[in-house]
């Protein structure tokens, strides 16, 4: 019952949906999360922190990034089900499409360059 109330509770905020659909084309580290998602770097690891009690994502250090990736069958028996519930209930969608062109397009050596940016990990 306890990993069912976590998964439902991670899928529950638009912001985790859509960091669940764009670690579906690769691996990101915060700072890319929080480039694409536009909000605090708090925010996005509180986000992640809740995907990631969920087993939903994992994170792996690699050095000054740590890298979240979708969960693999054998660290989540449920992911396969969840990931493709929600490729069902959003391949449409515009928010999920304008995140999937960003993910594509940033690149965390110019973002991590950028001296008005701190990131705290």
């Amino acid at each position: 019952m306890r990993a069912a109330t976590n998964i439902y509770k991670a899928l529950s905020d638009a912001n985790r949906l859509r960091i669940l659909m764009m670690l579906r084309n690769k691996p990101l580290c915060v700072c890319e999360i929080v480039e694409i998602l536009e909000l605090a770097n708090s925010t996005v690891s509180k986000h992640l922190s809740i995907l990631r009690n969920a087993s939903l994502v994992m994170d792996s250090k690699s050095g000054r990034w740590v890298n979240y990736r979708i969960s693999t069958p054998g660290e989540s028996p449920d992911i396969e089900i969840v990931l493709a519930h929600l490729d069902k209930i959003l391949d449409r969608d515009e928010q999920v499409a304008s995140d999937n062109k960003k993910v594509r397009e940033v690149d965390r050596y110019v973002i991590c360059a950028s001296p008005t940016l701190t990131v705290t990990e």
